[in-house]
Parts: C-alpha cells; sequence; structure tokens
C-alpha cells in the first residue's frame, strides 16, 4: 500500500470514530432536554433519513466532484456544524431541536463522505489489492465506530454537553489534515455532461441492468430487513426477568459487542480467506455465517450460543462486505462508482429500516419467536441469490468491465 492509501486509511479512522462519538453521545445529551421517547428515539432515524432521501444526489455529486475534494468538503461542513451547536450549548441555548439539526446535516453529509471514500479506493490501490485495501479500511472504521467510539462518547457525555459535542469536530479537523496531505486529482472525466437526474438515472439503470451487481444489491438489502426486524425488537427477548433470555442491560450490550468483534476480525481475515478459499466459496459460507446471527434466536434463547453465532455472523457480514464491494469497484466504471455506491446503499439502508416496522408488526402480532423463525428463514433463503454465480462468470465479469483506471499520488 502506497502513501496515499494511509493517508487515507487515517482520515477513515479519524471520521469513523468521530461517527461512533456523535452517533452515541446525541442521544446521551438528549435526555437532558426531554425524557419524551419518541423525540429520543426520533436522532437516529434522523441521522438515517439522509441516506433515503439524499444517497442517490450525493453519488451523483461524488462522480462530478474531485472525490478528496469532497471527503474534505463533508468533513467541513458536518464540522462547522457541530461546533456551532457545541458553542450554542456552551452559551446556554442548546436544545433537543438543536440536536435534531446536527443529525440531519451530519447524516446528509455523511452519505457524500462515506459514498466518495468508498468510490475513490480504486483511483488509489488500483484493482489487484483491492480486497486487502478494503478490509484493512473497514477494520479501521469498524474499529473506531463500534469499539473506541461509544465507550469515548459515554466518558465525554457525563464530563458535559460541550466536550461531547466539541470532541467530534477535533477529529474531522484532524481527519482533514490527513485529506490535505493527499495529494493528486481524484476526479473522473464524465464524457457527456448531463443533469443531475439523468445522472442519477444513469447510475440506476447500470445497477439494475448488471446481472450480478443487481443479484448483490438485492440479497444484501434481503438480508438487512432480516436484521432490521430482529435487532428491532432484540431487546424485548433479551432484557429483564421476564424475558426469555434474562439479561441485564450491560449484559446486552456486551452480547452485541460479539458482533462488533466478529466484524473486526473478519475485516482481517477476508483477504487471506478469499485468496484461499476463492471468491465464490468465501461468499458462500460467509453469508451463510451470517445467516446464524438470525438463525440462532429461533432455535435458542442461550445467551452464549446467541453470543457464538453473533460473533461469527459478524466474521461472515464483513468477510462477505470485503469481497462484494472490492467486486463492485472492480466490474463499475469509475465514472458511475459514486452513483452505484449510492443506489446499492439506498437498497441496504431503506430495506433496514422497514425491516424495522416489519419486525414490530409480527411481533404485536404473533409475538417474538415469530419474528426470529420467519427472518431467520429469510436470512438464510439469501443464499439462493448465489446459485449460478461461479468463479468463472466472475472472471468474465471482470474481463468485460475492464481494469478502472488508477489515478496515484
Amino acid at each position: 500500500m502506497n502513501g496515499t492509501y494511509w493517508r487515507l486509511w487515517s482520515a477513515a479512522g479519524l471520521s469513523s470514530l468521530a461517527d461512533g462519538v456523535l452517533k452515541v453521545a446525541l442521544p446521551l445529551i438528549a435526555v437532558g432536554y426531554t425524557r419524551e421517547p419518541a423525540l429520543i428515539a426520533g436522532l437516529a432515524f434522523a441521522f438515517s433519513l439522509p441516506w433515503l432521501l439524499f444517497a442517490l444526489p450525493a453519488g451523483a455529486l461524488v462522480d462530478r466532484l474531485d472525490r478528496r475534494r469532497a471527503m474534505l468538503g463533508a468533513n467541513v461542513v458536518r464540522g462547522v456544524l457541530l461546533a456551532g451547536v457545541a458553542l450554542l450549548t456552551a452559551a446556554g441555548g442548546g436544545s433537543i431541536w438543536a440536536l435534531y439539526v446536527v443529525a440531519v446535516g451530519a447524516g446528509c453529509a455523511e452519505t457524500v463522505y462515506d459514498t466518495a471514500a468508498q468510490s475513490i479506493v480504486p483511483q488509489v490501490v488500483g484493482r489487484v489489492q483491492l480486497a486487502r485495501a478494503n478490509g484493512r479500511m473497514f477494520a479501521a472504521e469498524q474499529t473506531a465506530n463500534e469499539f473506541a467510539g461509544p465507550p469515548l462518547a459515554g466518558v465525554l457525555a457525563a464530563a458535559g454537553a460541550v466536550a461531547a459535542l466539541a470532541t467530534p469536530v477535533a477529529l474531522w479537523a484532524v481527519a482533514v489534515v490527513a485529506l490535505l496531505l493527499v495529494r493528486g486529482s481524484y476526479r473522473v472525466p464524465q464524457e457527456n455532461r448531463a443533469t443531475l437526474r439523468a445522472d442519477i438515472a444513469e447510475g440506476v439503470r447500470f445497477l439494475v441492468r448488471h446481472k450480478l451487481l443487481r443479484t448483490f444489491s438485492v440479497m444484501v438489502g434481503t438480508f438487512n430487513f432480516a436484521t432490521g426486524a430482529t435487532f428491532a425488537v432484540l431487546v424485548l427477548y433479551a432484557v429483564g426477568p421476564g424475558s426469555a433470555m434474562g439479561l441485564s442491560a450491560p449484559a446486552f450490550g456486551l452480547l452485541m459487542t460479539t458482533i462488533a468483534a466478529g466484524g473486526l476480525a473478519g475485516a482481517l481475515l477476508a483477504e487471506p480467506v478469499e485468496r484461499r478459499l476463492g471468491r465464490v466459496r468465501t461468499l458462500w459460507v460467509s453469508w451463510f455465517a451470517g445467516g446464524l446471527a438470525v438463525g440462532v434466536l429461533a432455535v435458542t434463547p442461550d445467551p452464549y450460543a446467541v453470543g457464538a453465532a453473533f460473533f461469527l455472523g459478524g466474521v461472515g457480514i464483513l468477510v462477505s462486505n470485503v469481497v462484494m464491494v472490492s467486486l463492485r469497484q472492480r466490474l463499475t466504471p469509475d465514472r458511475l462508482l459514486g452513483r452505484l455506491t449510492s443506489s446499492h446503499r439506498l437498497v441496504a439502508w431503506g430495506t433496514k429500516s422497514l425491516g424495522g416496522l416489519a419486525g414490530g408488526a409480527i411481533a404485536e402480532g404473533f409475538g417474538l419467536h415469530a419474528v426470529f423463525v420467519v427472518m431467520g428463514v429469510l436470512a438464510f433463503a439469501v443464499l439462493g441469490g448465489l446459485c449460478g454465480i461461479t468463479e468463472a462468470a466472475l472472471t468474465a465479469a471482470e474481463r468485460a468491465a475492464g481494469e478502472p483506471e488508477s489515478h496515484p499520488a
């Protein structure tokens, strides 16, 4: 890996740490303004809403702009926005509505940053090293966002709202410095300048018409629907003396970290596993492991068995992510990669939200166990998408796509 990659890697880790702190700190700060459950829970929805509303335009913008500058702009915007709210809070003018502005604004900037960050990788390392580059990038993001961010947010929130708001600003500022050290142009030439709407439509059409990419998006969307439904109601199944698992709140938090731990392991193992098993076998094994994280709850409430399945599921989810993201980067022309990435993520994030609604509805009508049975079957049914996909088919698709352009710094 070259120096440019490691500077991008540093920026990704710092930005993910800022995201991890902010997403946990905001609800903790919010309880100081209101105890209304709907308002507190609404902050999480406010963070995810931009991915439903702004993902496609963000992808089109990323394909039009220099991707490094798009990442810079996104971090500057959310840093300035959060710094303003931190100053307002320090002056005694903070409110729950100011936190909502931060959630939506930071979420919009995140759609641009994340789309550009994933799209720029092939320009930096070329196609040969994509699995290793993506694995290391995901490992940094997972560690920062899932492990370091939440506990740091708890400490900062205990120290005060201003400290919790100011820390992500500082992290984004350092990430901006790392990006400023990246040299070179990362703007992809566009042959025919069209309207933003036409650009978005072109990206969606490419995804819909490409059999392999379409299959992967449907698989991810279906699986995320199942996990969205499952984890929306899991706390009712796991926590409390009357629950099936009978866990305390701290024990539940520990249980959930097993998925993050598995994800970190998967990000580090993805490249050697892919090299040893081949991509198709790796996808079969990793998707099966992902299904275990959902299906185990239909079979047993034993927390140790569930924790083990969650860890294996986390490994599988990240391994499949690395393989499929690398394939997506190889199969998509550079000029379309931002739009393709955002179209895929619209499906992935949208279905997760819909899954949460479905999980609540099924639990209300048929009970919690019914949610886990239905979603477990759905999670394993996703494996059907791999039928007919062979190593030869992947190689032929890559050959047809050609070598993506590389723009070393």
